[in-house]
């Protein structure tokens, strides 16, 4: 545990097994909002990351694992905050490779924004900048959430067709939802303006499911962005990392090991 802008957070750092010459990468998992954690990372990325010669860092969001839970603070800006004090306090300085997960992803291109020397690229997983587009969705996903989770009947629901691990899940999502402004600050942003886009200059490959959240226009983050390439997983919906982690897990070995060795170049 770490105490990062007064919230402790929890945090597991997997250290490069048989790293090559130098420092090696290292790679930040970034989850979701609501029913995720780092575990969604940690059980499925972060050893074959390791394995490969890279360091991973995964850490659970203020609310969200074993991290504590503020009443407010829920900003984009907060978490922004957050990562960069984690990356302060467990030492790493140099440029790091952000991999996230809706929330996640989104959280990262901020962080890029604000800190654009600190990235070194970008991993995106069913996510997308925080622009006024995706503050309405976000609005209008939040409040679907809000109005059928406290129902006894999505309950039920849930647990029939997920399992009572997913029904879990959604009662601590829905305690999270009941104890702190997360649903009404997730939405607020603050967002980026197009000069604030364009200083994500770091690569970026954006992974979407065909039927994901992004499926009317699977290449708007492309025109968003100046160097982004997206990659489309067919058959898969918004939990393409759950669902195709050994795919997702490939994507992200090539990509990090192509930007390191052309930066050894």
């Amino acid at each position: 545990m770490l105490e990062v802008n007064g919230v402790r957070t929890h945090y597991q750092l997997v250290p490069a097994r048989d790293p090559g010459p130098g420092e090696p990468p290292v790679v930040v998992f970034v989850h979701g909002l609501g029913y995720d954690s780092l575990a969604s990372f940690y059980l499925t990325l972060c050893p074959p990351v390791a394995a490969a010669g890279m360091t991973a860092l995964a850490y659970d969001l203020r609310a969200h694992g074993r991290t504590d839970r503020p009443a407010t603070g829920y900003r984009l800006s907060d978490f922004v905050d957050d990562l960069g004090a984690l990356l302060d306090g467990v030492g790493v300085r140099g440029p790091v490779h952000l991999v996230g997960n809706s929330f996640g992803g989104t959280l990262a291109f901020s962080f890029a924004a604000r800190h654009p020397n600190r990235v070194a690229g970008i991993v995106s997983i069913e996510a997308e900048p925080a622009t006024e587009l995706w503050a309405e969705k976000m609005g209008r996903t939040l409040g679907t959430v809000v109005d059928g989770i406290a129902q006894e009947e999505y309950l039920a629901w849930v647990a029939e067709t997920f399992g009572a691990h997913h029904a879990r899940l959604a009662k601590a999502a829905h305690a999270l939802i009941r104890a702190t402004s997360i649903v009404e600050d997730v939405p607020s942003g603050p967002l980026l303006t197009p000069a604030e886009l364009a200083r994500v200059t770091c690569p970026v490959l954006s992974i979407l499911g065909d039927g994901g959240f992004q499926s009317d226009d699977p290449h708007a983050v492309e025109r968003l962005l100046p160097n982004c390439r997206t990659e489309i997983i067919e058959g898969q919906g918004h939990s393409v990392l759950v669902e195709r982690h050994r795919t997702v897990r490939t994507m992200v070995v090539d990509f990090v090991e192509s930007l390191a060795a052309r930066a050894a170049a």
